[in-house]
């Protein structure tokens, strides 16, 4: 542990030594700078450092890490290597499995070979057998099997056999801790984001213990904000982070011995007794930073900036709640994203609001009638305008905007298709063709190409709203001169302004937001 260099300290403090142990926890509340600290260790660590994170495990969307010695960089040179090798999975978890299956594979040929010589005397254990020890010990009664070469899994109750995809949030989430500590490098300082994500409580303690077992040789660094979970380890040096100073990247942090987590630093974990709402954006600049604290009173407001930061920091809270017991949700855009991906994320209690961006909100039909009645403004007159000016727009750049969702769509399952290594370029140029059949963008392009078309015939104002990506609409139908505001930012303050205002008006274009974000809105977030 000592080897480990420190991030640096604020206040020119001298970087402290760290203990010697093997387990390193990093704590602090929400803000400190925790995840920024545990990215500058990893830096500091070089070559050594190994990443896990359960977070990401299982999905295809997402960055693929270009550390040295990461799942995705053995997977590929695995891969180039092995031309009898898969080299179509996306995710971490598949390129685990496929790894495990490859390596039992040239383990079973060298003990057929040993066997022919009559060298073998004792029979050597491989990874998947230490991958089924740790599996069986941690769920009694299930078991792992092989099966038409793939990895399946039963229970205890005696179900039919089923694949990994469906296993439960936990069962995977164990399958990818255990697997993916067998693939680090020797005396490899091993980084773990939120180690009790989608773990039930009674198996925490026991799961870790054995995972730090089959790696005598490595350091654990965990990043957690469950006290239960901290206070497991055995051997654990706790890190406290503090705060973080942006402008000078320093931390001010603090060592602690075992034991010395104290009701100050449990509060500065949890931050708050309110449920929490993760948006995107800043506080200083963002629209979403602005209307949603007012739409959402009764909740802990939270903006994080991408998108992708706020579902991967929902899902991670939501898999604490044996600790705080918090609700927790996420508002992102809805920014062109499939049928598909927005059921999947609301699933993960991620709003999408059924409007394309948060701009949107200021034209739904109710907020502008009642932005009408605050005005003095005839409302049927006001908004029949703006439904015409809209649908003008949005007819002028049809083809446009169909090529923008198209685009998006290809471009997700592109990244999500294209990701193998190839061993020669052409089988790069096979795969690309046989791509380009699969994806059809030119039958996509048609099929919305008609469905925009009949939102124009039908006059579906809503489903215009759901799909018109562009951010110029409010200026583009005059609401706002309509409504006697100077331009766009006017309106949207005057908007933001009724709401703080409250009265009969402003708690119907606070519920007609809540309503864009059905089905999953938070219900009587207003305390009524």
């Amino acid at each position: 542990m000592r080897s480990l260099k420190l991030p640096p300290m604020s206040g020119n403090r001298p970087t402290p030594a760290l203990p010697d142990g093997k387990q390193l926890t990093i704590i602090g509340g929400s803000g400190a700078g925790k995840t920024r600290f545990m990215e500058k260790l990893m830096e500091l660590t070089g070559e050594r450092t190994y990443q896990l994170s359960a977070i990401r495990a299982p999905f295809p969307e997402r960055e693929v890490s270009k550390l040295k010695g990461s799942i995705d960089e053995l997977y590929s040179r695995a891969a180039l290597r092995r031309p009898y090798m898969r080299t179509n999975a996306v995710s971490e978890l598949e390129k685990l499995i496929f790894m495990l299956f490859v390596d039992e594979f040239e383990h079973l040929l060298k003990l057929k070979d040993k066997c022919n010589k009559g060298n073998l005397h004792k029979f050597p254990t491989s990874k998947l057998d230490k991958l089924k020890n740790v599996w069986e010990k941690i769920f009694p009664g299930n078991r792992i099997v092989t099966s038409d070469g793939n990895l399946m899994f039963s229970t205890g109750a005696g179900d039919d056999l089923i694949p990994a995809e469906r296993l439960s949030q936990g069962e995977m989430a164990v399958l990818y801790y255990v697997a993916g500590v067998l693939y680090a490098m020797p005396r490899a300082v091993i980084f773990v984001d939120a180690p009790s994500l989608f773990l039930h409580p009674s198996i925490l303690n026991a799961l870790w213990n054995s995972i730090e077992a089959l790696r005598p040789d490595c350091t654990f660094v965990y990043n957690s904000v469950d006290v239960e979970f901290v206070s497991s380890r055995t051997r654990n040096i706790i890190l406290w982070v503090k705060s973080f100073d942006a402008q000078k990247f320093k931390w001010d942090y603090e060592i602690l011995s075992p034991g010395e987590i104290n009701e100050d630093i449990f509060i500065d974990l949890i931050g708050t007794r309110k449920p929490i709402l993760f948006i995107e954006g800043d506080l200083t600049h963002s629209i979403d930073a602005k209307l949603y604290p007012l739409v959402f009173p009764d909740y802990t407001v939270k903006p994080l900036g991408s998108c992708d930061k706020v579902i991967e920091t929902t899902r991670s809270f939501n898999g604490l709640t044996n600790l705080h017991h918090l609700e927790s949700h996420g508002i992102v855009d809805r920014d062109r994203r499939t049928t598909q991906e927005v059921a999947y994320l609301r699933k993960k209690s991620i709003m999408v609001p059924e409007v394309a961006e948060v701009e949107n909100f200021f034209l739904l039909e109710d907020v502008i009638r009642n932005m009408a009645k605050l005005r003095g403004k005839v409302p049927e007159q006001v908004f029949a305008k703006v439904k015409k000016r809209a649908f003008s727009v949005f007819s002028r750049q049809l083809p446009q905007q169909v090529l923008e969702h198209v685009r998006h769509r290809i471009k997700r399952e592109v990244d999500a298709k294209i990701d193998a290594k190839f061993p020669c370029i052409t089988a790069l140029e096979t795969h690309l063709r046989q791509l380009i059949n699969l994806l059809n963008p030119r039958k996509q392009y048609n099929e919305l190409l008609r469905n925009f078309q009949s939102i124009v015939q039908r006059r579906d104002y809503p489903s215009l709203l759901r799909v018109f990506n562009h951010k110029p609409l409010i200026s583009e139908t005059e609401v706002a001169s309509l409504l006697g505001f100077k331009n766009k930012d006017d309106y949207i303050r005057g908007v933001i302004s009724a709401l703080k205002n409250g009265g009969a008006e402003a708690e119907k274009i606070r519920e007609s937001i809540r309503k864009a974000l059905s089905p999953v809105a938070i219900e009587n977030s207003t305390g009524s």
